[in-house]
């Protein structure tokens, strides 16, 4: 009675100190982890732990330096308050992924742990946040793990460094590294988010031998970097990807498939912002350092260093040589109606459609428009680009996975509603997050209003069981739902629509195109896959007999 005392008197302070709002319903709640004392709040059903530090600043010097593990606490941490975000670009303000201004910092690298009451070895389910690796924040309404706690998995999610700062390499900062590399920071931080959560979960009832990564868009290629990269093997168990691309990625020193080497494009972005060095890249101020690389045309990607992304992820797929664990991955039928600068401009009518076509892909001219055909020009300009990047993806990982005898259960989101299908976006990009998580109502400001009735309550609960159970077992389960069947042998996936609808072949011949297209491209050494596809793609290498696998 005593101790419940102290930890009650001990988090009344914490909250006058961190000027924290909380319901009188919320009681303090006490978790002696190996790393230190950690005081977070619980209500009737789980305790939430907020802003917990998972790795030390990077900052100064540690600016563009590997994650170090956080030290322990000296006195009792108060997890009752979201860390910064880290530091990333203004949001467009018209944007449907557009939410309200937050507090951004380098030091940033924390993470939040949702928990269900009485929890003993419970499911680890690891939310890593999308934004094209520049943008975003685990602190979004839409992610928040209360719903998902409550069907009794510990809901984890994180921050990692974006953009210049989470992603640049430099020649000189490949000199400071003892193994000659540098780039891929933001998936280091994830790295060290995961073995943290390996040391410490179990203080919150979590199962560390039970741990599954999940994320959407540029969390899923997160994951995707994440089963490529040996040094993350064994820090997680299963993966969970929604709209997955694998996409083509930089080499550290050489030019390769018409991208420039990543310390190539350190020294470019050192030129044009003026910094002559790295030392004045690092004395720049974060926000400004961020902007001004924007505009300079910095994108980040993982970069292929030989170490912490050994080679491409289609040549890792490829060999076999990806982390051997079952994988649920899937992607929406209206992906690009929000990403339309994605897909280029719809040419004005068939005939110039179908000679940009033949200009592109000839002697793949014939299947390229029996998948996309001119009879309705938007569709199939739409569809090839979400077939280049996600379908494909999707499809590509379920084969490779079954090569290695592991399962994949593969979706396909095409729920509309009237909010959605009025603005033309329906099924678009992201919009199955806030089913997946059962907060139909904690989206942004410019999201498109989900209806509350029983047809999009019923349709969350099932998507959020059958994401828990595959958390929990492997396998995706929802009571009353249809079961849903691995990829592999009958090419079965799930339809969500207004209900889920179990379904084999999905796309009919879809997979078959853009699986040369990659496979010539690659094979020819000078053209990326996936970016450009249909009416912007560049014109495709002839038939090979390299792609004849």
């Amino acid at each position: 009675m005593k101790l419940k005392l102290i930890v009650s008197l001990c988090f009344a302070l914490l909250l006058v100190q961190s000027s924290i709002d909380i319901s009188a319903a919320t009681q303090p709640v006490s978790v002696k982890a190996p790393v230190g004392e950690i005081i977070g709040a619980r209500d009737t059903d789980v305790a939430v732990f907020k802003g917990i530090p998972y790795a030390q600043p990077p900052v100064g010097e540690r600016r563009w330096k590997p994650p170090l593990p956080v030290g322990d606490f000296d006195v009792p941490f108060a997890a009752v308050k979201f860390g910064s975000a880290c530091v990333q670009p203004k949001p467009v303000a018209a944007s449907v992924y557009a939410s309200a201004p937050k507090p951004m910092s380098e030091d940033c690298l924390s993470l939040n742990i949702w928990v269900p009451n009485n929890a003993q070895k419970a499911p680890v389910f690891v939310w890593i946040h999308g934004g094209a690796l520049r943008a975003g924040a685990s602190d979004e309404a839409m992610y928040d793990g209360t719903a998902l706690a409550k069907r009794g998995v510990v809901v984890v999610s994180i921050n990692y460094r974006l953009g210049v700062l989470g992603y640049l390499a430099h020649r000189e900062l490949s000199a400071e590294s003892k193994a000659g590399i540098s780039g891929n920071y933001g998936l280091l931080d994830q790295i060290e988010a995961l073995r943290w959560i390996q040391n410490n979960i179990s203080a919150f009832g979590g199962d560390a031998s039970n741990v599954t990564i999940a994320g959407e868009s540029a969390g899923a290629l997160s994951s995707l970097y994440l089963m490529g990269s040996p040094i993350a093997h064994g820090l997680y168990h299963k993966v969970i990807m929604q709209s997955a691309y694998m996409i083509t990625s930089p080499e550290l020193r050489e030019p390769h498939y018409g991208m420039p080497a990543a310390e190539a494009v350190g020294d470019y972005v050192t030129e044009k912002l003026g910094a002559q060095s790295l030392a004045g890249l690092r004395a720049m101020e974060a926000t400004d350092l961020t902007e001004q690389a924007l505009k300079a045309g910095y994108v980040p990607w993982g970069t292929v260093d030989g170490v912490v992304l050994p080679k491409q992820l289609v040549d890792i797929f490829d060999q076999g040589e990806q982390a051997a664990v079952p994988v649920m991955i899937g992607f929406n039928s209206g992906e690009i109606r929000s990403l339309r600068f994605l897909a280029g401009e719809t040419p004005a009518n068939p005939a110039t459609y179908k000679s940009l076509i033949e200009e592109r892909y000839g002697d793949l001219t014939d299947a390229f428009l029996k998948q996309y055909p001119a009879t309705n020009l938007e569709e199939s300009v739409l569809a090839a680009t979400r077939d280049a990047l996600y379908g494909w993806t999707s499809e590509r990982v379920a084969i490779k996975q079954a090569k290695i005898e592991q399962p994949t259960y593969v979706y396909y989101f095409d729920h509309g509603y009237p909010a959605a299908t009025k603005r033309g976006l329906h099924a678009f990009h992201a919009s199955e997050i806030p089913f997946v998580f059962e907060n139909l109502t904690q989206t942004g400001p410019n999201w498109p209003n989900i209806p509350l009735n029983k047809t999009s309550k019923k349709l969350s609960a099932a998507m959020a069981s059958y994401w828990t159970s595959f958390a929990r077992t492997g396998m995706p389960r929802a009571k009353g739902a249809p079961e849903w069947a691995p990829y592999h042998p009958k090419k079965s996936y799930m339809r969500f629509d207004e209900v889920p609808i179990a379904e084999e072949v999905l796309l009919p011949g879809m997979y078959a195109l853009h699986e040369e297209s990659m496979c010539r491209r690659k094979v020819a050494g000078t053209q990326p896959w996936n970016w450009g596809t249909g009416i912007t793609s560049p014109v495709l290498p002839p038939k090979m007999e390299a792609c004849n696998d």
